[in-house]
């Protein structure tokens, strides 16, 4: 299913999961939350607990059916991230510091300024780096191998 506002994909997301938001639109305005997960192919974020809907399920092999409370996409434009000082929703902006990292800061009437921290669910990863060596993983005696050596010209392709 294709979304018609996910015609125009947003490139530089500026809220991302585990961040405090707040709904602005909808039936649940004026809600504050947590993003759960952030679908970026439909410029949709999941919040925990909020715009629930019922499900209608049907009975599989190894799951029963009946009607469950999920929680429903919203669009990325119905909620703002909220300013960590103040309590109250802001717009996102990008600011480098003196040593040269990223940071996000609160921009926007009645923010504070500061800046907005990387949620901590960030740094835990969703599914593991693997730890061996897959079938299309280059073995490490050929990607330490010397092919070109710049002085003699050696390994250089005939053109």
């Amino acid at each position: 299913m294709v979304w018609k506002s996910a015609q125009k994909l947003i490139h530089n997301w500026k809220i991302l999961r585990g961040d405090n938001v707040m709904i602005i639109r909808g039936k649940d305005k004026g809600e504050k939350g947590v993003v759960k997960r952030v679908v970026r192919s439909q410029n949709r974020v999941i919040v925990e607990g909020k715009n629930l809907v019922k499900k209608h399920i049907k009975q599989g092999q190894g799951h029963e059916g009946g009607i469950f409370t999920v929680e429903a996409p919203l669009h990325v434009s119905n909620v703002q991230v909220l300013d960590p000082i103040t309590g109250s929703p802001c717009k996102v902006g990008i600011k480098y510091l003196e040593d040269g990292t990223k940071v996000r800061v609160a921009r926007g009437q009645g923010a504070s300024g500061n800046i907005i921290p990387r949620p901590e669910i960030l740094k835990i990863r969703t599914t593991p780096r693997p730890t061996v060596a897959g079938p299309k993983d280059t073995p490490m005696e050929h990607v330490l191998e010397r092919t070109y050596d710049a002085k003699t010209g050696k390994g250089m392709p005939e053109l």
